[in-house]
């Protein structure tokens, strides 16, 4: 029964896309069909393969060595504060692996170790879609850097771009999450979700693939042939790459710091105010609760059974309305009787993608800079491109769902 859920729920996400295309006569069918063999080839050898499996969840003991030499700094800079024996609290305790990722990555880089992985994912993308060498790399970058960065690898090509590639670009950006921060999803969920670093790891890489799919199924177009295959030098030495990647990390984990502490306000004062509202269901009304139903269907589709599909359906619209991290963090709170493993675990990859509105302003304001004679069209395409990276990392938990 799972199997044939997941099955439906893929075929539903797939017509939901097409549904919402711009031109339906002109879907190019190549890039949508070699796109789904290649999620579900992709996740049967990253879940199913033992050698792959346990490799990718080999980052989970990566992960606990990051967090011990994380908290050695960060109680060393904040003594009792990070102490793990004392009560946690997030800003001293789990923030702090941002800036120890981001300064890894940055060295990473540098060693041009990233930048190989991020080519051979890219010709793999070109050679079995079809798609353009400038969008192949963009989406490839996109495992590993912001949604921002990635494009900016291939900023010379970006204006001769077609509106669908652009799209693509847009979208890849939506349905996946930058490295720096997959340490810090993967503690966040680690004590509810096992192997939490290694799923988040394989919904980013499953995950773009199902943008390319989706875009192709939104906004149909002619793809640009080229051979945009370089990754340019950023730093002139590995301290120059520790240097920009901590940097880089302070800027990064203020901005998380700030949209908690405003996004949780703003849902307070949301509750707040439809408290006022009468009872509905013998419960007072809340902005989970109308985001549960909204995205409940949505949350079936992934393949999280209807008796949960509002609490998983409250998880999607706080990650659409709010982030994908506050999202995570409510989820770790659920009460496993609210939510079972296996749709803690689908939800997992569901939530994995930068899809919502906070991320569209730096999106826009990001990529309208690189290219601002295309502005007005990248503004266009904004809400679409959310509603794209929501339905690729819901059928990329589809596609986990059928080996699961």
């Amino acid at each position: 029964m799972d199997l044939l859920h997941a099955l439906a729920g893929l075929a539903c996400l797939i017509a939901l896309s097409w549904a919402a295309s711009e031109d339906r006569a002109a879907v190019r069918w190549r890039v949508v069909a070699s796109g789904l063999v290649l999620m579900v080839a992709l996740a049967a050898l990253l879940l199913l393969v033992p050698p792959l499996r346990s490799a990718v969840f080999s980052l989970n003991a990566a992960l606990d060595v990051l967090e011990r030499a994380t908290q050695a700094g960060a109680q060393f800079v904040f003594g009792p504060l990070a102490d793990p024996a004392q009560p946690f609290v997030l800003a001293f305790r789990t923030l702090p692996l941002v800036l120890v990722v981001s300064a890894l990555s940055a060295l990473l880089f540098y060693w041009r170790i990233l930048p190989l992985v991020v080519r051979a994912f890219s010709r793999l993308l070109e050679k079995t879609m079809g798609i353009g060498g400038a969008v192949g790399l963009s989406a490839a970058a996109n495992v590993f850097v912001g949604m921002v960065e990635a494009p900016l690898v291939v900023k010379p090509y970006l204006a001769g771009l077609s509106r669908s590639e652009l799209f693509m670009v847009m979208v890849c950006g939506m349905a996946t999450i930058a490295g720096t921060v997959m340490a810090l999803y993967g503690s966040i969920l680690g004590p509810v979700v096992a192997d939490a670093i290694g799923h988040i790891l394989i919904a980013s890489i499953v995950a773009t693939p199902a943008a390319i799919v989706v875009s192709a199924l939104m906004v149909p177009g002619p793809m640009t042939v080229d051979e945009a295959r370089e990754i340019g030098q950023l730093d002139a030495s590995a301290m120059d790459a520790l240097t920009r990647g901590t940097v880089e990390g302070v800027q990064l984990l203020l901005n998380i710091v700030a949209m908690l502490i405003v996004f949780v306000a703003l849902v307070y004062l949301v509750n707040a105010a439809l408290g006022l509202a009468p009872a509905v269901g013998d419960a007072p009304l809340t902005l989970q609760r109308i985001l549960g139903w909204l995205f409940a269907p949505l949350a079936w589709m992934c393949g999280v059974p209807w008796a949960e599909a509002q609490a998983a359906g409250a998880l999607l619209g706080t990650k659409t309305a709010l982030t994908e991290f506050i999202a995570y963090v409510d989820m770790a709170k659920l009460p496993s009787e609210v939510l079972a493993p296996r749709s803690k675990l689908l939800m997992t990859y569901a939530l994995c993608g930068f899809a919502n509105f906070a991320s569209l302003g730096i999106l826009i304001g990001g990529m309208g800079a690189m290219v601002p004679e295309r502005r007005a069209e990248i503004v266009g395409l904004g809400m679409k491109s959310i509603v794209a990276g929501t339905i690729a990392t819901c059928m990329t938990a589809a596609v986990a769902g059928l080996f699961i």
